[in-house]
Order: C-alpha cells, then sequence, then structure tokens
C-alpha cells in the first residue's frame, strides 16, 4: 500500500531543509550571543578607561565581536535564502504529487484555480517557515539574554524590567492570534480570486461572444474589497502592534536606565556597566524583531495549514497484487458512484468479455463518462467493484494498472515538448514504428506530415483544431500497449470520414484490448459487439445496436433526426 503523505506540510519543509536549517539556527544564534556580548565587551573596556588603565585588548575584542556579527549576519542571510529555496521545492513536490494522485477530485475540491495558488503561492508562503521558525528562536534569544545579562549586572534591574514583561507578553500574544485571522481571511480571498480567474480563461471564448466582459471581470474581482480588507488589518495589527511596542519598550529602558543610575550612585555598579544595562534594556524589549519574525511565521503557519487542507484528502491506495495474464475482460459489480449529493450510477452491473468492443450510450447527464472514469479507475465507486480480469482494480500494482489501461478523452491534455513526446507518452521506451502507427490508425499521420518536421515539430509549434487535437490523444492511446482500451467521447470532434476510418480501425474484427467507447453517434454504436444503455444511472438494456434500435426510446437518445430517420 502506498504511505500516507505527512499531514504537516511545515514537517515536510523541514525534512527537506534539514541540516541547512540547523547551519541557519546555529549561526542567528551565534549572532545573537555575540550581541550580547559586545556590550559587557565595551563596559568593561570603558571602565578600563575611565580607571586609567590599557583598554586596547578590549577594544580589539570588541572590534573583533563588530566583524563576527557582520559575517555571522551574512552567513544567515545566505543560509536563509538556500532554506527558503530548499523547503518550497520540497513542499512543491510534495503537494504537486498528492494533487496528481488525487487525480480529478482535488480539481472538483478545491478549482483549479485555488489548487493553482496554493501550489505557487502559498507553498512559497510554507516555504519561508523553517527559516522563520530559526530566525524566531534566535530573536527571542535577544530578550531572554538580555534579561540574563540584566540579572548579573545586578539582579534588581532584572526584577524592574521583569515587572513590565506580562505587558510585553501580552501584546505579542494578541499580535499573534490577530494576525493569524487577517492572513487566513487574506488568503482564502486570494483563492477564490483566483478560482474565478481560471474560470473565466476557460470559457473565454464563450465570454467574448457573448460580450461579457466586463460582466465576467466584475465577477473575477468581486472578492477583491475582502481581499483589501484582510490586507488593510493585517497591516494595522502590526503597525498597532508596533506601535504598542514602541510606547512600552522605552518605558522600560527607562525604568532599567533609571535603576541603574541610582546604582551606580550607590557604588554598587560601575559606569561600564551602565552603559552595558542601557543596551541590554535595548535588546531585552527587542519586541520589534520578534513582531516581525512573528508576522512570518503566522503567514508561514496560515499557508502551510492550506497545504494541509489539500493533503487530507486521502489519495486512492494502490494494493500490491500483479494482474496475472488474461485477454482484458472487465468486470462492474453493482457499483454505485455519488457525485454532489446526486447517485449518478446506481448499481450498475457490466460483463465485457476479454478483446470485445462495448459502447456506452446514454442521455446527458446518465453517468457516462463517470462509468468509464471508474473502468480506468481515474475514481473509485462509492459502493461495489471493478475488475479487471479477476482483480479489483484497487489491489493492484499502481504500476501494473497504468501499463493495462489506456484512456483517450474528449479533450485531451496534449503533454511532452514534441509531436512524438506527446503520443509516446507513458511508454518506457517508445518505438518510431509504433508511434508513427499508431498515427496512421487515428488518422493523424496527414496533419503531423503537414507539419514543418513532421513527428518533431515541438508542440507548441503545432496548431491544430479540436479534431486534430483528439486524433492526437487517440494516437496516444493507440500507441499503449494495454489490454483495456477506454474511450470516453474521444471521436466527437471528429469529421464524418475520419470518424468512420477511426472506428473502423478502432473495431476491427481480429485479437486487440478490449475496448469501453462511449458513444453518441449511431454509427459508432452499430460497429461495437456490444451496446450497453444507460438510463436513469442504471444499466436499461445491454444487447447489439440492431437489437436496441427497435425501442423508440434508444433511438431518441441520438438525437430526433435518428429516431425520424428510422421511423421512414
Amino acid at each position: 500500500m502506498t504511505r500516507p503523505p505527512h499531514r504537516d506540510p511545515m514537517r515536510t519543509a523541514l525534512r527537506h531543509a534539514g541540516a541547512r536549517c540547523a547551519a541557519l539556527c546555529l549561526a542567528s544564534t551565534a549572532a545573537t550571543a555575540a550581541g550580547l556580548l559586545l556590550p559587557a565587551v565595551l563596559g568593561h573596556a570603558l571602565d578600563l578607561l575611565l580607571a586609567g588603565a590599557q583598554a586596547s585588548a578590549w577594544v580589539v575584542r570588541a572590534a573583533g565581536l563588530v566583524l563576527l556579527l557582520a559575517l555571522l549576519d551574512g552567513c544567515a542571510s545566505v543560509l536563509a535564502g538556500t532554506v527558503d529555496a530548499r523547503a518550497t521545492a520540497g513542499l512543491r513536490k510534495r503537494v504537486t504529487g498528492h494533487v496528481l494522485a488525487l487525480g480529478p477530485r482535488a480539481a472538483a475540491r478545491f478549482g483549479a484555480g485555488d489548487l493553482a495558488a496554493r501550489l505557487v503561492g502559498n507553498a512559497a508562503q510554507a516555504g519561508t517557515g523553517p527559516a522563520a521558525l530559526a530566525a524566531l528562536l534566535a530573536a527571542l534569544a535577544g530578550p531572554v539574554g538580555g534579561v540574563v545579562a540584566l540579572g548579573l549586572v545586578d539582579p534588581w534591574l532584572a526584577a524592574v524590567f521583569l515587572a513590565g514583561a506580562p505587558v510585553l507578553a501580552l501584546l505579542l500574544r494578541a499580535f499573534t492570534r490577530d494576525t493569524s485571522a487577517c492572513v487566513a481571511k487574506y488568503q482564502r480571498a486570494q483563492g477564490r480570486i483566483a478560482t474565478a480567474l481560471a474560470e473565466a480563461v476557460d470559457g473565454h471564448r464563450t465570454i467574448v461572444a457573448a460580450g461579457l466582459q466586463a460582466r465576467e471581470a466584475e465577477r473575477v474581482l468581486r472578492p477583491l474589497p475582502g481581499l483589501a480588507r484582510a490586507g488593510h488589518r493585517m497591516w494595522r495589527v502590526q503597525g498597532r502592534a508596533a506601535a504598542q511596542a514602541v510606547t512600552v519598550g522605552p518605558l522600560l529602558q527607562l525604568a532599567v536606565v533609571a535603576v541603574a543610575g541610582l546604582l551606580l550612585a550607590r557604588h554598587r555598579i560601575s559606569v561600564g556597566e551602565v552603559l552595558a544595562a542601557s543596551r541590554y534594556a535595548v535588546l531585552a524589549t527587542g519586541v520589534g524583531v520578534l513582531v516581525g519574525q512573528l508576522a512570518a511565521t503566522a503567514r508561514a503557519r496560515s499557508s502551510a495549514s492550506r497545504l494541509a487542507e489539500v493533503l487530507a484528502l486521502p489519495a486512492p491506495a494502490h494494493g500490491t497484487r500483479p494482474l496475472p495474464p488474461g485477454p482484458g475482460r472487465l468486470e462492474l459489480r453493482a457499483v454505485t458512484a455519488r457525485r454532489g449529493g446526486r447517485t449518478v450510477l446506481d448499481g450498475v452491473d457490466l460483463d465485457v468479455p476479454g478483446g470485445a468492443a462495448l459502447a456506452v450510450v446514454g442521455r446527458s447527464g446518465t453517468g457516462k463518462s463517470l462509468l468509464a472514469e471508474l473502468a480506468g479507475r481515474l475514481a473509485d465507486p462509492d459502493a461495489g467493484e471493478v475488475l479487471l480480469d479477476g482483480v479489483p482494480l484497487p489491489a493492484l500494482r499502481h504500476d501494473a494498472l497504468r501499463r493495462a489501461v489506456a484512456c483517450a478523452f474528449a479533450r485531451p491534455a496534449l503533454l511532452g515538448g514534441t509531436v512524438a513526446d506527446t503520443i509516446a507518452l507513458g511508454l518506457s521506451i517508445p518505438s518510431p514504428g509504433e508511434i508513427r502507427a499508431a498515427a496512421a490508425k487515428a488518422q493523424a499521420d496527414t496533419y503531423i506530415r503537414r507539419l514543418p518536421e513532421g513527428f518533431a515539430t515541438r508542440l507548441t509549434d503545432a496548431p491544430r483544431s479540436g479534431g486534430e487535437s483528439q486524433r492526437l490523444g487517440l494516437a496516444r492511446a493507440f500507441a499503449h500497449p494495454g489490454r483495456l482500451l477506454i474511450l470516453d467521447d474521444a471521436l466527437s470532434s471528429l469529421d464524418t470520414v475520419t470518424e468512420h476510418r477511426v472506428a473502423a480501425a478502432l473495431l476491427a474484427p481480429g485479437p486487440g484490448p478490449t475496448r469501453l467507447i462511449v458513444a453518441h453517434r449511431p454509427s459508432t454504436a452499430a460497429r461495437a459487439d456490444a451496446v450497453a444503455w444507460l438510463d436513469g444511472g442504471r444499466v436499461r438494456a445491454v444487447g447489439t445496436h440492431a437489437q436496441l434500435w427497435r425501442d423508440p426510446e434508444y433511438r431518441a437518445v441520438f438525437g430526433a433526426r435518428a429516431a425520424e430517420g428510422a421511423a421512414r
């Protein structure tokens, strides 16, 4: 079975940037430690100078600490960049792989635009999480170290600071809570805009033809005021926290310096220690740095939670069984499938003998495409099971299943660098002869020969109509040496002559794969060995096209013209 994904994307990010993140944490903490040592060294040097003693060695030490700070800060900046890059790459790889494993369910649950926003923007923001956590630890070390240093100078100084520390703690707690809420609202609004934009881009021809550009632009940008409100509130929260820090911080620093002055007057501490104490008070009240790091961490955590929502969707599990030898017999046993709270297929039973061609027909919405998805395990039924040569599809190894099943669709996604790459997609060792034969069977060879470089033409340089795209998708399916071939309305954009030739090659007698064909034309159904007539989510009848054609309701499935022609 497949290993379950890490549900916490931050763990994935930390795993991919672990060593560099540890080095970043060490460099940042070392820089903080050097910053804490510097006031003590400067204070001691000042005391020596005031006493007329030799202080050159301590001045050199101070200069060395300044150089060390600059070096460590530079290293931390470089490491932060590499940590962000590696963590983001790891997250994108993990989430993209899970989205592809989910298949259509991912887009159905989140929408294509929102998925893209999560994979691009949210993954990049979540990828900054490890570096932000490392920087946050260093930022916390500054105030904690400052308080400890104040206590080492004199316990009263630490006590004065700690008296006001609860105010700072409450400020930071409120800031973290409010920032997380604002960031979540902002990112949700971004996702809604991305989803609407993807829908508009997909249907741009319809929008232009209807003259609805302005209305669609308004629909896409409808969440924009909410996005603006969330963004403004985010900055207001950060600005308010910074303002409160500017108010509380100097008061605490002033109180520490005042007490240090009293202790100096009583000869309990030296002038150099007063200088050090003033600097430690600044470090201890370093809320401004903490505010920035907390904001970065909150944004990363909110983005990670959006990625976790995607990873929480369970991907189909695959078994360990190989596919036994067989002719490709396909069985659906009491298959029920629901979509959007509606039962689309209800208790469907089908038995397709190995090597046979079964056409699936029915009115729109009867579940033909969903049945094709279930047969190829692009989706799983809610009840019942689908078997290939006696083995339930979920029990098969993933590689065995994908080698056995080939699919072609009404709107194929053509992937690959060249036309040949597109046809050979999924083949471990593509053969030029097999690729050319598949193109000829799909009636795509004439189109390909007209391209500037034939099969070597880059896909981006190969303009094509819907029918030509379908032919390339068919060629890709025909080149696949599987035992089950599923065509989901894959002939719908072909002209009548081309459809006749492709169907003749597809349904020619003789050995070959089992074929499940979602058909909308009576000519395709007539050439199949049998026809399964879907009606209301059930199999109403199975028989040859000629047998079913006697039923006027069957003829009506193919439209009024077909029914009138049969009546005449």
